[in-house]
């Protein structure tokens, strides 16, 4: 595959997309489960193209460009203050019980910790995928599901550079090393929050008048790639570079008019980091430790629907639309597989198993999590109160 020309391998896959998506549609399946079915079946034939790879990097940073567009800075600092007990119970739950378990079953406290790390994120972007097709962009816990996602999205980073470093040097992580880092988390968020605020604010009038001109495309994408590779610059991930790009361009008040220059390029360049994410997997032969593992995917199921009725009504939901939102968060995804790259291959295999899993699991989940919610809440009201040992129906 290496030595054929570029361009005719990408037209090949596009025409393999177009196909796979037409057959999704007609099928009613989410093509996002087989772009990465079709991506884990090619990841030995394809093997680890760099070119695939940036093109995949295009298509997540401009879906996250375009979902920050949907958030201006002052309703995100809203929603940042009220995250913050869901997101502490998400760590505890996904990240804590897991990496607890595996020592109980006599993991060494680093694979332990690798496991934890690999179980606690949900995919961002398989979640904001399924959330723009299945139309639940405007519901009310679909805020609480995207901040949780952004909290994630600024622990995983850190997750990342900890397992990095601690792999690279001698097996030590420096207080100096953390604080460096989340220096460089609020410096990037710091910097987000001033450009919009006192540069973006005043194009708003530019960005009307200009809208249809053809520079117009060129500006947008230069500051959503640009801040995505600052972020990548500082060590953290492009997706929160990406996002808040898309918040600053926000503040213009033309961000809807600006999302559909976009949505083309986002469309043929999305699926791409589908398909790399399942070349990424390598699933190898067996299964290691099945006990374990069985475990762990039933967890992953558990721990985040705790986490999303639990922290839902943290976060002011109602029961009901807490449930909804905890049982779309089970899809594993983009930072569970960095992660478990960075592992031994033994421990890689159980890994890319349990993320191909959970990420097939979430997005059946997902599609169902309006119908469990509902007899979730019907069995809440049929469910007998009691007060002082009387029953009140």
């Amino acid at each position: 595959m290496e030595s054929l020309p570029f361009l005719l391998l990408a037209g090949t896959v596009l025409i393999v997309f177009f196909g796979i998506c037409y057959a999704s549609f007609m099928a009613r399946i989410p093509a996002v489960l087989t772009y990465i079915a079709l991506g884990v079946l090619a990841s030995g034939v394809i093997g680890d193209n760099p070119q695939i790879h940036t093109i995949a990097e295009i298509g997540i940073v401009f879906l996250f460009f375009i979902v920050g567009m949907e958030f201006p800075m002052a309703r995100m600092m809203q929603i940042g203050r009220r995250i913050w007990p869901a997101g502490i119970l998400d760590v505890l739950l996904n990240l804590g019980v897991v990496a607890g378990a595996a020592l109980l079953i006599g993991l060494d406290p680093l694979t332990a910790f690798v496991i934890g790390s690999v179980a606690y994120a949900t995919s961002s972007s398989i979640s904001v995928k399924l959330l723009e097709d299945q139309k639940r962009l405007a519901n009310p816990e679909t805020e609480f599901i995207l901040a949780l996602l952004i909290f994630e999205d600024l622990v995983a980073p850190v997750l990342v550079s900890v397992l990095a470093a601690v792999r690279e040097g001698s097996g030590a992580v420096e207080p100096v090393f953390l604080l460096i880092l989340f220096f460089k988390i609020l410096l990037l968020m710091a910097g987000a929050i001033l450009i919009g605020y006192y540069g973006f604010r005043r194009l708003g009038p530019f960005i009307a008048r200009h809208l249809e001109k053809e520079f117009m495309p060129l500006m947008a994408a230069g500051i959503a790639l640009g801040y995505a590779g600052l972020a990548l610059a500082f060590g953290l991930s492009e997706i929160l570079g990406a996002f808040l790009a898309g918040m600053m361009l926000s503040e213009t008040g033309r961000s809807q008019d600006v999302e559909h220059l976009f949505l083309p390029i986002r469309d043929v360049t999305l699926p791409f980091f589908f398909f790399w994410f399942g070349t990424t997997v390598r699933l190898g032969e067996g299964i290691p430790v099945i006990g374990f593992l069985v475990f762990c995917l039933f967890w992953a199921v558990a721990g985040k629907i705790m986490t999303g009725y639990i922290g839902g009504r943290f976060f002011g939901l109602t029961p009901k639309v807490s449930m909804r939102g905890g049982i779309s968060l089970v899809a594993r995804g983009e930072f569970s597989a960095i992660i478990a790259s960075l592992a031994g291959s033994g421990l890689r295999v159980f890994s890319g198993i349990y993320v191909v899993l959970t990420a097939f699991m979430g997005v059946f989940l997902f599609q169902q999590a309006p119908w469990f919610a509902n007899r979730f809440h019907e069995w809440k009201k049929r469910r007998p109160r009691t007060a002082n040992g009387i029953t009140d129906e």
